[in-house]
């Protein structure tokens, strides 16, 4: 249903994915996803129950069309566009709605998950003072001394946890592992709350957080020396993708500010709390000073930071093991150095002055317009929107949004946009191949002038015919409940070749599956059995072929002459079925090599724009090995008859 598209993306991908590499991940483009939701959709409500979707899938069933999908060898993710709180009827319909946070980069979250409008945010109730947060001294040990290894941090955080508590989080169960020769609990999702319990309850050690940068509260003993390990990851497939797409963006370098921000918060929950923390790993070290992310922490955390600095400027190059005593200042609440912590808050404000961003904000709007049944308003906004961005690599990723949204009423245009966005950011989905913006007109001749005149006649513009050209293909396949969609296809294939085609035993109740005539008075009889799953063809099913050849025979006069096909995952006959001696069978192989080469022929002519060459359409059949001879050496193989 959607592996074509996979494939067509990045061969090389969609490969490691099914062969089970677990670090590889793709996104289903947007047009192969609206297109098949329907299948999709009945796939997911007949698994609507069980444990992986029940409480999911109440939350997509409206307007699954609005999601994306990303694909992993481990699973298959779905994410709509926005959070539908529309869905939510104790949000929705609540008298008061308070939202209470310290570590807000960007305010606009509130409206791309909570749909709170912009003007509700530009009315935010702020303390008088940001010095209620509780005491933090905050080091990069690798920047007091770049020669700092992460086994010495390790080993200096294995003999603090004799003494107290201490939490590292990392980004992933990857980095998980490196601390498992010194860590005393790993938590996961399985058993998070459960060992977050026992740091609160007593002395523990070392305890490792996998990817948990919110929703948990380390008070007091419950953690005393804080360490964030690496750049934070993000943990929906989906924002892995963003990610990569954005790499380098101030919104991407935003999002992470606002991971370690949240992530520092777990080990200090009120002002009269204290805690150590150490900011660990080249990337994240890299990502705060290099690429001056650290100007983007809040008022408080970055006052803090300025303050440890200064509280170990004398330790400047020295081994991590002298940073103990400047620690213990904090830890045992040294009065010279709780003055100084507090006198570094005291003076500061939080901002009334919101950060909206107007990308997040359109974004949601657009999605609200679009889930109200309204894709062009929805992809109208993002078109205004789309000019006024000057980073190229957002530039891309907003075109790409703004091509979603026109997919869902003009396919051809949403295809133009999509090729656009590329040009400003080669990371983001390739367009289908070949799209060019010209209308062809024109005359051919034989194979080359039937095939013209067809093209010419289902469609004047190149982007539509390659979008209509590729919806046959992808009907094209070996699997179940798909028959009749799977011969309509064979049959209007035919015609976009240059070829005359009928489904005989549809449209007369007698004959093959799909009859194509290919020109000099002969034809490929053809019986599709693209749902079979055996090792071998029966008797039942030659039977069939054999017989469509006697309607042949019948039909035609001996002037005519046929190739009988058959379509099936094998190419051996049981052993009681007796074939057509010139019997070919497509095989799944030969069925996949033929739809590659329609593909790539079709695209060709539309990206050259040469609906209207005959030479260039003549030679491009021979290049794709489209002819009416070449059917039969490329497309098809030798049978065999098993032994008994």
């Amino acid at each position: 249903m959607i592996r074509g598209s996979l494939h067509d993306q990045c061969e090389s991908k969609a490969l490691e994915i099914e062969n089970g590499d677990p670090t590889s991940y793709m996104q289903v483009p947007y047009w192969t996803w609206q297109e098949k939701i329907s299948d999709i959709s009945r796939i997911l409500i007949k698994h609507s129950s069980d444990d992986c979707l029940k409480f999911i899938w109440p939350l997509v069933k409206e307007n699954p069309k609005l999601s994306n999908c990303v694909v992993s060898s481990r699973g298959i993710e779905i994410s709509p566009h926005s959070i539908p709180i529309h869905m939510i009827p104790s949000i929705v319909d609540a008298d008061r709605k308070v939202f209470m946070t310290a570590t807000l980069v960007d305010d606009s979250i509130l409206a791309s998950h909570f749909a709170v409008t912009e003007e509700q945010i530009k009315a935010p109730i702020v303390p008088d003072s940001a010095g209620d947060v509780g005491d933090r001294m905050i080091f990069l040990p690798q920047v007091i001394n770049t020669e700092t290894t992460d086994d010495e941090i390790k080993k200096y955080a294995l003999h603090r946890s004799k003494h107290m508590n201490v939490v590292v989080i990392v980004p992933s169960t990857y980095r998980a592992a490196y601390w498992t020769d010194s860590a005393n609990l790993i938590l996961n999702t399985q058993n998070l709350y459960e060992g977050v319990e026992k740091l609160k309850a007593g002395h523990v050690g070392l305890a490792v957080l996998i990817n948990r940068y919110d929703g948990i509260d380390l008070p007091g003993n419950a953690c005393r020396l804080l360490i964030i390990d690496g750049f934070p990851d993000v943990r929906r497939k989906i924002d892995k993708v963003r990610q990569g797409i954005l790499m380098g963006c101030e919104r991407q370098s935003n999002q992470v500010i606002q991971r370690i921000e949240q992530g520092m918060g777990r080990g200090v929950r009120s002002n009269d709390d204290y805690c150590i923390v150490f900011l660990v790993g080249r990337d994240l070290t890299n990502q705060l000073y290099s690429q001056g992310s650290i100007n983007k922490l809040s008022p408080a955390t970055k006052a803090q930071l300025e303050l440890s600095d200064q509280v170990s400027d004398q330790i400047k190059g020295k081994p991590i093991d002298q940073l103990t005593d400047t620690i213990n200042y904090c830890l045992t609440r040294n009065e010279q150095w709780v003055t100084a912590s507090k006198g570094a808050l005291a003076s500061l404000t939080y901002s009334e002055e919101n950060q909206l961003d107007d990308v997040t904000l359109v974004i949601r709007k657009a999605y609200d317009l679009a889930s109200s049944n309204n894709p062009i308003k929805a992809a109208s906004a993002l078109e205004s929107l789309v000019n006024s961005v000057s980073d190229k690599k957002e530039r891309g990723y907003i075109k790409q949004i703004f091509a979603e949204y026109t997919n869902l009423y003009d396919k051809a245009e949403a295809q133009k946009i999509q090729m656009s966005a590329v040009g400003d950011n080669r990371r983001i989905l390739k367009p289908i191949d070949g799209i060019q913006y010209h209308k062809i007109s024109g005359e051919a001749f034989d194979q080359a002038i039937a095939c013209s005149n067809f093209l010419k006649q289902r469609h004047d513009d190149p982007n539509k015919l390659i979008i209509e050209v590729n919806g046959i293909l992808d009907d094209l396949q070996f699997k179940e409940d798909s028959s009749n969609i799977f011969e309509e296809s064979l049959k209007n294939i035919a015609r976009y070749l240059g070829f005359g085609s009928q489904r005989p035993e549809q449209e007369y109740k007698k004959g093959p599956d799909v009859l194509w005539k290919i020109g000099d008075l002969k034809y490929l009889v053809i019986e599709a059995k693209n749902e079979a799953v055996t090792s071998t063809i029966s008797k039942g099913y030659c039977n069939q072929l054999n017989g469509s050849c006697n309607w042949f025979k019948e039909k035609y006069d001996e002037t005519c002459s046929f190739t009988p096909i058959l379509i099936h995952p094998s190419n051996t006959f049981e052993y009681a079925a007796s074939p057509e001696s010139s019997t070919r069978i497509m095989t799944k192989d030969k069925l996949d090599e033929f739809v590659k080469s329609v593909r790539l022929f079709i695209n060709s002519i539309c990206s050259n724009n040469e609906i209207s060459n005959q030479v260039a359409i003549r030679e491009k059949l021979i290049a794709y090995k489209l002819r009416a001879g070449d059917f039969e050496d490329n497309y098809s193989v030798k049978y065999q008859v098993r032994c008994q």
